[in-house]
């Protein structure tokens, strides 16, 4: 079985021109940039990390593919108002490999929840599970189960649940 392969996860988003869509543990930015072409000039991706060497990876990666739709961000998406997005900005947010290496949970799901429109969706890819050393300690791993339940309760409803590869979980939430 194959790692999650970010190409076809970011279809079940359904990101269409015009869009403004939020990457939150933006990493090396393969959502990012994916976005990007899909959102096109007249969308935004705002990359959201709180390393900056990977930002700056991110925006290179953008010049160099000519995308002027990339915005880099710090921000800690594991505190309320920690990224400095406006209330009801987005369209789409992504969180991929990310909830797992979150301490407040929570206020993640909050945050998310207040820079999304009403109607707006989360794509979230996570791991099911410690891969031979890959991915997160056992003792990190968000079950599925934790974490539907983490973002239903948080204002969100499930849209859809897929296979994201070997290792990981996907869904797709909407804010209520």
């Amino acid at each position: 079985m194959r790692f999650t392969d970010p190409t076809k996860n970011i279809k079940k988003l359904a990101l269409r021109d015009g869009m403004l869509v939020g990457d939150f543990g933006a990493g090396v930015g393969a959502y990012t940039l994916l976005a990007a072409e899909s959102v096109g000039s007249r969308g935004a991706v705002y990359a959201v990390d709180i390393q900056q060497d990977l930002l700056l990876n991110i925006k290179n990666s953008a010049i160099e593919k000519k995308y002027e739709n990339v915005d880099t961000l710090w921000g800690d998406i594991d505190e309320v108002g920690g990224i400095n997005l406006k209330d009801e900005l987005l369209d789409a947010v992504i969180l991929s490999n990310v909830l797992f290496q979150l301490d407040k949970k929570e206020d993640a799901v909050r945050e998310i929840k207040r820079v999304l429109k009403k109607g707006g969706k989360i794509l979230l890819i996570d791991w099911s599970e410690a891969f031979s050393g890959m991915g997160p300690h056992p003792t990190t791993v968000v079950s599925k189960d934790k974490a539907q339940s983490l973002f239903e309760n948080g204002g969100f409803t499930l849209e859809d649940d897929f296979e994201a590869g070997g290792h990981h979980y996907g869904f797709i939430f909407k804010k209520i």
